[in-house]
């Protein structure tokens, strides 16, 4: 289903693309990447003649593989700030979410059986901790703030002496908000419990010390970083304390007998070099980041009212603006802005017209909720796409206010909350 709309942001005419600006216009890098050029140059070699099996330890074609995996695992370890010995390859972080708590869950069983968790985490750990609950184990949800971030008051006391896991996410896929993840680390290592953190959106877009941070288990992914789908990591730390996990996939003892599997040498090849870009160009891309998102927002701000930014803007991800735009049906402004690529919610739920239950927990009505889009900017957008799409945004927003009888109701200064709708 689609629709076009023509006009620009005064409402006669269209708005059309300026030159340089291809459209489509790819807005959603919290779903996923462009793969990055220079890492499909790193991966080529061992998608073609460099095709030899990591564990085939009796001839070349097996050593080089198995040094190139050892090389990735070395750029990985470094850019969050542990040891190679320590980055454990999975498929994907959904895979690692489910590797860490499954088997957190599993090897602490006698110490305990008491997980806790957020209400706005990313359905890979909801899911499998709605899992476990059926397993017999016990979880708790913390809620968060109006700005989307956890109250720290709130996880000190929901830890027990049954408490053996807390899973926060670093950063939020859909609101971008980041967690106090250090002081998150350091509740959890004062009660010895151990710390998991999603940090799948944070990964290469802002600094990750697992030793400063005091992270025990860490899930990443490729696609989110400039790097190809299908591969990720899971951190466990070896020492201080030494985290152990039951193996969820059973067969040939790969990964130090955690993750059996033949591994993906090219994908693994492509996670190493998008690591280490990120690690040389995180700080001049965050700065150019935050430049694009701000002047989206002021643009957006600048030309419309009742909008507004949700979650926190003091702690965000560079690239990430979710905005309500109230008086507007979120489907219908995607639809009018069908030349960009952004979504109404997180790509893993967006196959539902549920409002998206990250911002119903910040306290956003139904109606709000739907009316919010979710702008992820990234390494390859530029200045003139940030201009197009506010324009366009803009010129959508008023085109579809105009039709609204809700809108103009505000307008006129009608409390619209104390009116008794009939229905017929």
């Amino acid at each position: 289903m689609s629709a076009t709309v023509n006009g620009n942001g005064n409402g006669n005419g269209s708005v059309t693309a300026p030159a340089g600006v291809k459209l489509p216009i790819y807005m959603d890098n919290h779903a996923t990447t462009q793969l990055d050029p220079r890492v499909l140059e790193a991966m080529m070699p061992y998608l073609t003649t460099i095709y030899g099996n990591a564990a085939s330890r009796n001839h070349q074609f097996g050593w080089v593989a198995e040094q190139a995996v050892e090389t990735a695992r070395e750029q990985i370890a470094k850019l969050i700030g542990a040891s190679a010995k320590e980055i454990i390859f999975t498929s994907g972080a959904t895979e690692s979410d489910n590797l860490a708590i499954k088997g957190v869950a599993e090897m602490y069983r006698e110490r305990g059986n008491h997980i806790i968790t957020q209400v706005t985490e990313h359905k890979a750990i909801l899911d499998t901790c709605k899992r476990l609950e059926k397993a017999g184990y016990r979880v708790t949800y913390l809620p968060v703030k109006a700005d989307g971030l956890v109250d720290l008051e709130d996880l000190k006391r929901a830890i027990d002496d049954k408490t053996i896991l807390v899973t926060i996410m670093f950063a939020n896929n859909e609101i971008g908000v980041v967690q106090p993840v250090a002081e998150i680390g350091k509740i959890c290592r004062e009660r010895n419990v151990i710390f998991h953190t999603d940090a799948v959106q944070a990964v290469g877009k802002i600094p990750v010390d697992v030793n400063k941070m005091n992270i025990d288990l860490l899930s990443l992914s490729g696609h989110k970083l400039y790097g190809p789908k299908g591969v990720g990591a899971l951190y466990v730390r070896r020492r201080n304390p030494r985290v152990q996990i039951s193996e969820q996939i059973n067969g040939g003892g790969h990964e130090r007998g955690m993750r059996s599997g033949t591994l993906n040498v090219p994908g693994i090849v492509g996670l190493g070099r998008a690591c280490e870009i990120a690690g040389e160009e995180m700080e001049a891309e965050s700065k150019r980041l935050i430049a694009l998102r701000d002047k989206l927002k002021h643009k957006l701000e600048g030309s419309l009212d009742y909008i507004h930014v949700n979650g926190s803007m003091e702690h965000r991800l560079p690239g990430s603006l979710n905005m309500s735009f109230v008086y507007v049906e979120g489907e219908s402004l995607l639809m009018g802005i069908n030349d960009v690529a952004v979504s109404s919610g997180s790509a893993c739920t967006s196959a539902t017209l549920e409002p998206s239950y990250v911002l119903k927990a910040l306290g956003l009505g139904d109606d709000v909720a739907h009316s919010s889009i979710r702008f992820g900017l990234g390494r390859f957008n530029s200045e003139a796409e940030v201009d197009y799409v506010a324009d366009k945004v803009i010129d959508v927003v008023q085109k579809l206010r105009e039709l609204s009888p809700l809108y103009e109701m505000v307008k006129e200064g009608i409390d619209i909350s104390k009116i008794e709708w009939q229905a017929h």
